[in-house]
């Protein structure tokens, strides 16, 4: 029993060693223990990629497949740094920066408004929703021509076109964020005469703002999607640009080099709205897996 005592840490926590395994663990070593381990749990999402890499090296290095079809992850790093060097790359990423911003600043904004707008009324789901609902089932694809008869292939075809891509996953999300929010929490409201705008800061975007986040990371997608559709049907600069006249002179480390691009910075934005989400879902009590 006195053994058994001497090696249970205290109910009020870890005040002495710690004996695991036949050691004695200090409470600054299981601290150490739990940083490492959390940091391998990071590191673990890069296995697949490197060992895709390592891959991809030997197979170009055993010339198994032509370098013309699939040239090695080194030539390609050789090609970016040259391009940055150069000033293409920076200037064709500038350009398609601001269009996929400026559309989906556009696109979310239009539809967070009308996401709300059609979420807090009956009526307004009644007349405007079904409309909605048709033109999401329109591919864009299909809509690029028509597009590009109407405004030309300027800039503000290519923006027009990524609000339009990036407003459907905002509005659909914010309109089920609204729905969703707790009838009981809406009689609250009610009792303590809270007045539309105190019940629409207070209550309903509170209630709506796991799905608008959820909606913007979606619509951030898109918005990079689109933009490259846009940028390889007519443009004079951007990424899109860029891999599409590569394709024409069989630059196959270009085109790798603007797919890789469009993966970093998709991937950053992603992060940047899950940043978002970890800092205003601080309340949430949502399973996190």
């Amino acid at each position: 029993m006195n053994k058994l005592m001497e090696n249970t840490p205290p109910i009020g926590g870890h005040s002495g060693p710690v004996k695991i395994q036949g050691r004695r663990l200090k409470p600054w070593s299981l601290k150490s223990w739990s940083l490492k381990a959390a940091g391998a749990a990071k590191l673990q999402g890069w296995i697949v990629p490197l060992v895709i890499l390592i891959v991809w090296q030997a197979v170009a290095m055993l010339e198994i497949v032509s370098a013309a079809q699939l040239p090695a992850p080194s030539r390609i790093v050789q090609t970016f740094v040259r391009l940055c060097v150069s000033g293409e790359l920076p200037r064709h990423l500038g350009a398609s920066a601001v269009r996929a911003v400026t559309g989906f600043l556009l696109g979310s904004a239009a539809g967070l408004l009308l996401g709300l707008f059609t979420g807090l009324g009956k009526w307004a789901e009644r007349t405007l929703d079904p409309s909605l609902q048709m033109l999401r089932t329109v591919p864009l694809m299909a809509l690029i021509p028509l597009f590009i008869l109407w405004f030309g292939v300027g800039e503000f075809s290519k923006i027009l076109i990524i609000a339009l891509g990036s407003f459907f996953p905002v509005y659909f999300h914010t309109f089920l964020g609204v729905r969703t929010a707790d009838r009981k929490l809406h009689e609250v409201t009610r009792v303590l005469q809270y007045s539309a705008v105190q019940k629409l800061v207070s209550l309903i975007l509170p209630a709506a703002l796991p799905n608008i986040l959820l909606g913007i990371r979606l619509a951030v997608s898109a918005s990079w999607l689109i933009l490259a559709i846009a940028e390889m049907m007519g443009a004079s600069s951007g990424i899109g640009y860029m891999i599409q006249d590569a394709r024409v002179f069989s630059n196959t480390d270009i085109v790798f080099v603007g797919l890789a691009v469009f993966i970093a910075v998709g991937k950053l934005s992603d992060m940047g709205v899950r940043v978002l989400e970890r800092h205003w879902l601080r309340w949430s009590s949502a399973y996190k897996g």
